[in-house]
């Protein structure tokens, strides 16, 4: 539980404490009051209705804060489904994909592949999943040929571990058709 949970926790128990206290009878108040000060004048009636449509407005105010509060929370981190939906259609999109530098076609190191994945994730996250705070970070044995990456969010503990293979395309030793000259007669 982050410090916005915890906060909106708080909210919903002094709201709770708020309610216990406007339910409070006006008789047994009446009486703490004379024993803690028996000298004090009585209280009316419409003291304790003001002190009663107080408490529960500010209740009331209490849950509503509380319940935007959690809502915020939801929308600044990432929930183990948001992430594994967004990686699912991430590895999917790019599944087959060239990526290259240039129009030569350079094809980009390992590290510039992380920037994509990163990207992709953030655009396949979702309305609800935040538009930040996945990271995703390349293995120490990665070679020119083969790379894995660590794909992680803030809020969750999921990890997705993706694995990219560079391959060239097989040389293809096609002939033209020969073309034969006619002769004519």
């Amino acid at each position: 539980m982050d410090a916005l949970d915890e906060l909106n926790v708080l909210g919903l128990v002094l709201a709770a404490v708020l309610v216990a206290m406007a339910c409070v009878k006006s008789d047994r108040v009446r009486s703490w009051r004379a024993n803690i000060n028996p000298s004090a004048p009585d209280l009316p009636d419409s003291a304790f209705v003001a002190a009663r449509v107080l408490f529960l407005s500010l209740a009331g105010v209490g849950v509503y804060l509380a319940v935007q509060g959690f809502g915020v929370s939801d929308d600044a981190s990432w929930s183990d489904s948001e992430l594994t939906s967004a990686v699912q259609r991430t590895t999917d999109d790019l599944n087959g994909y060239t990526f290259q530098a240039d129009d030569a076609g350079t094809p980009l190191g390992f590290p510039d592949y992380a920037s994509l994945i990163e990207d992709k994730v953030l655009q396949y996250g979702g309305g609800d999943a935040p538009g930040y705070g996945v990271a995703v970070n390349p293995a120490e044995a990665n070679t020119p040929a083969k790379a894995s990456f660590t794909i992680t969010a803030d809020g969750t503990d999921t990890a997705f571990c993706t694995h990219l293979t560079r391959t060239r395309p097989r040389r293809t030793t096609t002939h033209p058709p020969a073309s034969r000259a006619a002769r004519e007669p």
